[in-house]
């Protein structure tokens, strides 16, 4: 499903939940702030590094499966959903992860699998509505 170190010389290759889509995947530690990059064809997004740690604190003390609900950032979100507390004022950036203003959303859809492959969550990879939960 993945292969790569999460270097932008040896990125990872992941698939969304569906299995529908491959993009890669790095760090980027020099940028300000820290950045994790997502390739998605010619579309680059950028979202705060921390969004590992702080995606996979909030997966546990959730602690229970909860949807994806990924979105593009014009578009309305569901409650309750990986995407919306992705944009949520309440989470530790206190709003957007994504970094790129007009590519900030995407964050349920391109995350989860990367946690799933690092092991620190659970997903699933069914054709719609895809749900994650914690390791």
């Amino acid at each position: 499903m993945t292969t790569g170190s999460g270097t932008k010389a040896d990125p990872w290759t992941l698939k969304t939940a569906p299995g529908t889509a491959q993009y890669q995947m790095w760090r980027d530690e020099a940028a300000d702030p820290p950045a994790l990059v997502c390739q998605v064809g010619s579309t680059q997004l950028r979202y705060h590094l921390r969004a590992i740690e702080d995606l996979h604190a909030m997966l546990k003390a959730h602690g229970d499966w909860i949807a994806l609900g990924a979105a593009d950032e014009q578009k309305p979100v569901a409650d309750g959903t990986v995407e919306a507390w992705g944009r949520s004022a309440g989470n530790p950036v206190g709003g957007w992860y994504g970094l790129r203003k007009g590519y900030r959303g995407r964050f349920g859809m391109y995350l989860p699998p990367l946690l799933e492959v690092l092991g620190l969550a659970e997903l699933t990879h069914d054709p719609k509505n895809n749900r994650v939960r914690a390791r």
